[in-house]
């Protein structure tokens, strides 16, 4: 019963109340220390009263609950050392991390915790001891790796068309080579040891995150802009379809192009994640996620109805012309591709005036005008304008949370050997097996004293104010039944009672 009341008190919107009830509710509370204790017992979903601080973005309650955990080391002057417990807090030996909880909630006061001491200054000491290095080199090892895949891609196995061409619009020139005639050269060998690794790279890729979808929830992990959701996305599409490409070569299948174009694609686009190491391209590609999966991804709906009507009304009309003289509409999914590029003005309208084009080409092509280019097309810069402007005023606090969520998923993969705990043992001070983050903090006297100084004249201003209140109040009700005494004098001393009217409400301004 104790701990559902703690969980309460976090959740209760008078800060002040709250952390006097719950320093009055741990006082009775026996096992103080140890597993026993009130604060460590987790409610259903694994939080405990500090960690549901966290999540709630409780910044009263969790500098609350820092101050109970500190302890002063020494003070010299200004100069003060404190040490903070890294319980519950710290995510080395943690399932449950504090940071993950923290930037994987979707309330914004969470995210202003990790400006607070000491998260903030654990945040720091990892991501510039441990989290930079192996995120740049992480990053530099992935440009590698794509580079030499994009090679394998560029010199696979082809060889020349020997069969007879089946129309003239057929451009074929070369064909794939089948498994056994692939590796037979030296060059074939090279490139054979770059697919090995590109291989093996995908198979590692969905190895590290198939257990974090499983343990975080699909929802949540893919759907979460911080954790990197969208790059997810891609990254485990990227290996499928490394898969799928190997699959088509062992069995000889034609069309390896298709999963082979759209890897491409994909492991390149992935190189934008480890912008977020990054302060000045960081930002920018928040704002990128935010607007491909926003703005763009309910634009894409009202550009395909449009594009499906008046590319169905293009191929109708241009069904019974001779397609060599106008050929963007000479089947159904040139005609989609066509619209397509008409939507985006990437093209002009294509037209042929050697021949009498049909007059429904006209129209129709003039209302595609208006409704695509000048209708739709702003409305979408117009979008990513508003969501530019609210993104922009909390990117780098978005950044700064990406980080975060870098620096545990780093910790998390890496061995323990590579990255080593941070912080102090308390056995160095006699504070049991507890580990401890050193903060120096500089305490200028000046602005302790200024502080002391405003709120004593705040309190001499709230008294006087006070008191003009009640002489105000007193001199309304004497002028009230002033002006009530001359409501009932006689017409004949009407302008000395306009007189006295306006007397009274000059006194009052």
């Amino acid at each position: 019963i104790g701990n559902t009341v703690l969980h309460i008190l976090v959740l209760q919107p008078n800060k002040t109340f709250a952390c006097h009830m719950y320093s009055l509710i741990l006082s009775y509370d026996r096992n103080k220390e140890g597993p026993g204790s009130l604060e460590l017992i987790p409610n259903n979903e694994g939080l405990t009263p500090f960690k549901l601080a966290g999540v709630e973005g409780n910044t009263v309650m969790f500098q609350y609950l820092m101050q109970k955990r500190k302890h002063n080391l020494w003070s010299f002057g200004p100069l003060t050392t404190v040490l903070y417990d890294l319980t519950e807090i710290d995510s080395w030996a943690e399932d449950q991390s504090f940071l993950e909880l923290i930037v994987s909630t979707k309330k914004r006061e969470a995210r202003q915790i990790l400006d607070l001491t000491p998260v903030k200054e654990l945040v720091s000491l990892k991501w510039n001891m441990y989290g930079r290095p192996y995120f740049c080199f992480l990053a530099l090892f992935y440009i590698l790796y794509m580079v030499c895949f994009t090679m394998c891609c560029v010199y696979r196995p082809l060889k020349p068309r020997m069969g007879n061409k089946t129309s003239g619009r057929d451009n074929t020139i070369y064909v794939q080579k089948m498994l056994q005639e692939s590796y037979m050269t030296y060059e074939d060998e090279l490139r054979l040891v770059g697919e090995l690794i590109t291989v093996i790279g995908a198979v590692v890729i969905l190895i590290l995150e198939i257990p974090d979808i499983l343990r975080v929830g699909a929802a949540k992990y893919f759907g979460q802009t911080i954790l990197g959701g969208p790059f997810h996305i891609i990254v485990i599409t990227y290996a499928c379809m490394i898969l799928v490409t190997m699959v088509m070569r062992l069995t000889s299948t034609t069309g390896e192009v298709v999963p082979m174009s759209f890897a491409l694609v994909l492991g390149w686009c992935n190189v934008m994640y480890f912008a977020r190491g990054f302060q000045m391209l960081g930002p920018f590609t928040i704002m990128i996620q935010k607007m491909i999966f926003g703005d763009l991804m309910r634009f894409c709906w009202l550009m395909a109805v449009v594009i499906l009507g008046f590319a169905s009304a293009f191929y109708i009309i241009f069904q019974t012309e001779n397609p060599e003289n106008l050929g963007q509409f000479y089947n159904y999914p040139m005609s989609l591709f066509t619209t397509f590029e008409l939507f985006l003005t990437i093209i002009d309208g294509p037209a042929n005036y050697d021949v009498d084009l049909p007059f429904m080409y006209s129209v129709v092509y003039f209302a595609f005008a208006i409704i695509a280019t000048l209708l739709m097309l702003n409305l979408l810069i117009a979008m990513m304008g508003d969501t530019h402007w609210r993104v922009a005023h909390e990117r780098d606090e978005l950044w700064r949370a990406q980080v975060v969520a870098t620096t545990v998923m780093l910790e998390r993969k890496l061995p323990r050997c590579l990255w080593p705990r941070s912080g102090i043992c308390g056995r160095e001070y006699g504070l049991g097996d507890r580990w401890y983050l050193r903060v120096q903090d500089r305490v200028d006297p000046n602005k302790h004293k200024m502080m002391r100084y405003t709120e004593a004249f705040k309190t001499q201003d709230r008294d006087n104010y006070d008191k003009d209140l009640e002489k105000l109040e007193i001199d309304r009700n004497m002028l009230y039944k002033k002006e009530l005494s001359a409501l009932s004098l006689s017409r004949s001393t009407s302008r000395t009672s306009s007189h006295r009217g306006w007397e009274i409400l000059r006194r009052n301004t």
